[in-house]
């Protein structure tokens, strides 16, 4: 049974220059949007009950609290439900948070990015520095008490000295997770077309990374994924699922699920979404071996690895035999014995050269 579902809302304020995802579009179309956003999901979901749910985006704050009501309304979920809404801070009111949680929404990710002000506008951000800290103490004071910040490292412009200000200013608000990323610049964003100036190295940003660690360790964070950080008992469960390569729903334009070992992509046209919101882009039918390999490349971006055991009887094999020679080339960056496979923190800096030798 699938336990986990995402939905995307592709509407944005404005797009950000970094961003390759399917989103700024005009929210004019949101009403048509979300009807067929809820007809998809009347034709897919088979009513199990759920243990997470996440509104991604583009920026979902933007969308009315009826509307995500209207959408939770055909879900069936219970009071342990991670429910997760991803929002930036222009979007943040007092009226809308309290809202939000009376309807059952548990959990905020705010995208902050950084708290440099002329990074910010380098980046196409709407939020400025104040902004971020009047958003935290308007979510909390709505009865919020599971909230993650996203920060990316690697900007135009950001010294390792920006970038430490940043973390020490995460810290302080007191919250209980954070998604951090490098910057990476991909097709379909306005940075792949006009790129930036004064983008720091791959040797800079790996310190950056590295100091991050540091201070959130010293902070009480726990580093259970490569990029996420949290607070004892404040995982993401939502994409803790995804690295545990549990199934879960795509719903929306350009949403990717998991199902009966299948994976696909929904539509990325708006206009093909709207006529058949069922029509995929992509759809995949995994054979043992990629499953295999995807178990082990999702399992090693946790801090508690690949339980072997689990492994060897799932798939009949022999997991240190049959990756003897990889795990002899990365010893010095990996921790094995015969229960568990995991990275050090130093092998979290070439995880995806490692990971990478697992995939045939």
């Amino acid at each position: 049974m699938i336990k986990n579902a995402y939905i995307h809302i592709p509407f944005c304020k404005r797009k950000c220059s970094y961003c390759s995802f399917v989103s700024g579009k005009d929210i004019k179309y949101k009403e048509q949007y979300i009807k067929t956003l809820i007809y998809e999901i009347y034709k897919k979901y088979n009513n199990e009950e759920l243990e997470t749910i996440y509104f991604g985006g583009g920026t979902p704050s933007l969308l009315e609290t009826e509307d995500i009501k209207n959408i939770l309304n055909i879900l069936k979920y219970n009071c342990s439900t991670e429910i997760t809404l991803e929002a930036n801070p222009e979007t943040v009111t007092e009226t809308k948070f309290k809202q939000l949680k009376e309807i059952g929404i548990n959990r905020i990710s705010l995208g902050v990015q950084t708290f440099n002000n002329n990074i910010l506008n380098i980046i196409g951000r709407k939020h400025t520095e104040s902004d971020i800290y009047e958003s935290i103490k308007t979510i909390k004071e709505a009865g919020f008490n599971n909230i993650s910040i996203d920060l990316i490292y690697g900007l135009p412009g950001q010294t390792i000295n920006m970038f430490k200000n940043d973390i020490d200013k995460a810290i302080s608000l007191d919250i209980q997770h954070l998604s951090t990323y490098g910057l990476k610049i991909e097709e379909g964003s306005k940075f792949y077309k006009n790129m930036p100036e004064n983008i720091p190295s791959n040797d800079i940003q790996a310190e950056m990374y590295t100091e991050l660690c540091q201070t959130l360790k010293k902070n009480g964070f726990n580093h259970y994924e490569i990029s996420n950080f949290a607070k004892p008992n404040f995982n993401s469960r939502h994409n803790c699922a995804y690295w545990l390569n549990k199934e879960y729903y795509g719903f929306g334009l350009n949403a990717s699920g998991y199902e009966k070992n299948i994976r696909y992509t929904n539509t990325g046209s708006l206009d093909e979404y709207i006529q058949n919101p069922l029509k995929k882009s992509e759809e995949t039918k995994l054979t043992e071996q990629e499953t295999m390999e995807n178990e082990i490349f999702l399992a090693l971006r946790l801090s508690t690895g690949l339980n072997i055991k689990e492994f060897n009887k799932k798939y009949h094999t022999d997991f240190l035999k049959k990756y003897e020679k990889i795990i002899v080339k990365y010893n010095k960056l990996l921790i094995v014995n015969s229960d568990n496979i995991k990275l050090t923190e130093d092998g979290f800096l070439l995880s995806n050269e490692i990971m990478s030798e697992f995939i045939d």
